[in-house]
């Protein structure tokens, strides 16, 4: 009886154990571990062994894979034991890009990151008194610095931090108001990254959701009206993703603030984006600051972390002792607690805001860019671009945005690097791109790659020429 054609192309793979024996896989086993370089050469000969009983392989295809099958373990190895989170560049010019990691850290905090990281650190430990001391101090101090009311020196906002903005507002609404109502407007019901919406984070929190107003006008007489004996807590949300405009009205944070104060109700107001500095020396207006809503007696202030602050992930609860007592005191509250990374990010970040060294937050650094400065980088990546022939490269206006949420109308002024490769789409480029070691982000536009060099770092700049400059090579026809 003869075998079949598909018997005989299984039979042209070789065995595990022969495959085990070659030189390179030898090298990836002292390398990467036995374990994982068997699975490796399991997965390869599997997907071999699939595609030709699809017949997706005849013999001469068969022979090229055996002949590369080395290579092709390798690649399985790199894929299963290599990092999943990598770095990448980002130059789409959206700076607070949340699929992207959002706000990239400073220097100073990626150095206190490993100096307390690599060892045992004083998190939780007083070393004046030598006993057991809390985490929050070594950001509380900063924040006080940062939020003194200049009118009233004596007059501190205590801060804590938990992990994100969200956790920061559950917290608030649980501690303040569970069991009772928690007003807000209509307007004002947003939701958030992720599918989350407020209106579920206050039923987690056993706050009952009492709307006031309509979408898009809401007047203080709206909330005056709602308050009930029920009534813990009056609600202001940050419209952080979308602006309502025209015919729209809302009371002025002032206003809400002296209703709480007549009517003995806690006002909390989630800002969202968590700006310290003044944008508005920017060209940035609409971004309330923290600052401001204390200054205005907001009793407690929540915010993220890794947003218009540009430190860590985390959220903040900023405002009056006593609320912030309450909120510590929650048993919850431990559950929502940052880590001894998130600190030292996060008072690396403060620190440089207290010595008023906004340039070191590459986020804030990103934002006062002025269109001439990045005008120059992108002249001078087109001119090294245009050597190539196969690639078109021209300069041309464009907008970067802040992105995370923050200041959803504003736009930024900037200069973007919009190419064209011969004989290559420009999905075909940005799919390339994404597949390199350090992969390249970038946008499509009426047919070509922009390139936004705003969230490049300088230095990363030839290696986005240089990635273009093969990319294109390798499409070029070989003569």
């Amino acid at each position: 009886m003869t075998s079949s054609p598909k018997a005989d192309l299984y039979r042209k793979l070789p065995g595990i154990d022969e495959l085990l024996r070659e030189p390179e896989v030898v090298a990836a086993i002292s390398r990467d571990g036995r374990p994982a370089v068997i699975a490796a050469v399991r997965a390869v000969l599997d997907r071999l062994r699939t595609q030709i009983a699809s017949s997706h392989l005849d013999a001469p295809a068969v022979e090229a894979a055996v002949a590369s099958l080395s290579h092709a373990i390798e690649r399985e190895v790199r894929r299963s034991v290599g990092y999943s989170l990598r770095p990448v560049i980002n130059a789409t010019g959206v700076i607070l890009h949340t699929n992207l990691g959002r706000a990239p850290l400073a220097q100073s905090a990626l150095e206190q990151i490993a100096h307390n990281a690599a060892g045992y650190s004083n998190l939780e430990f007083d070393l004046q008194t030598g006993e057991r001391g809390e985490r929050d101090v070594h950001v509380d101090r900063l924040f006080q610095q940062l939020f003194r009311d200049e009118g009233q020196p004596d007059h501190t906002f205590p801060t804590i931090v938990v992990n994100n903005n969200a956790a920061a507002v559950w917290l608030a609404l649980n501690t303040l108001a569970a069991g009772g109502e928690a007003i807000v407007s209509r307007g004002e019901l947003v939701e958030i990254g992720g599918s989350f919406r407020i209106p579920d984070v206050m039923q987690q929190s056993n706050a009952r959701l009492r709307e006031v107003g309509t979408t898009n006008r809401t007047r203080i007489s709206d909330y005056e009206q709602a308050i009930n004996k029920t009534t813990r807590v009056l609600l202001r949300v940050h419209r952080s993703n979308f602006q309502i405009t025209g015919f729209a009205e809302q009371p002025a944070l002032e206003e809400l603030v002296a209703l709480g104060r007549a009517r003995d109700i806690p006002v909390v107001e989630d800002l969202g984006s968590g700006a310290i500095s003044d944008l508005h020396l920017i060209g940035i207006s609409g971004e309330p600051g923290i600052a401001e809503s204390l200054r205005a007696g907001v009793d407690v202030v929540t915010y993220s972390g890794d947003k218009l602050l540009g430190g860590p992930q985390a959220g903040m609860l900023t405002g009056r002792a006593e609320f912030i007592r309450r909120m510590r005191a929650n048993s919850l509250f431990r559950a929502l607690r940052v880590d001894k990374l998130t600190y030292a990010a996060l008072e690396a970040t403060l620190l440089a805001y207290v010595k008023g060294d906004h340039d070191s937050i590459p986020a804030l650094r990103m934002m006062r860019l002025s269109q001439d400065s990045i005008d120059a980088r992108a002249q001078a990546a087109a001119r090294q671009l245009r050597s190539c022939p196969e690639i078109e490269a021209a300069v041309i206006e464009g907008e970067s945005v802040i992105g995370g949420g923050a200041a959803p109308s504003a736009t930024l002024p900037t200069r973007l690097l919009a190419i064209t490769i011969k004989d290559v789409s420009a999905d075909q480029v940005v799919e390339r791109l994404h597949s390199l070691e350090l992969p390249i982000i970038a946008r499509v536009h009426e047919g070509r790659v922009m390139f936004d060099l705003r969230t490049v770092f300088p230095e990363q700049d030839e290696a986005i020429a240089s990635a273009l400059r093969a990319l294109a090579n390798s499409a070029a026809p070989v003569k």
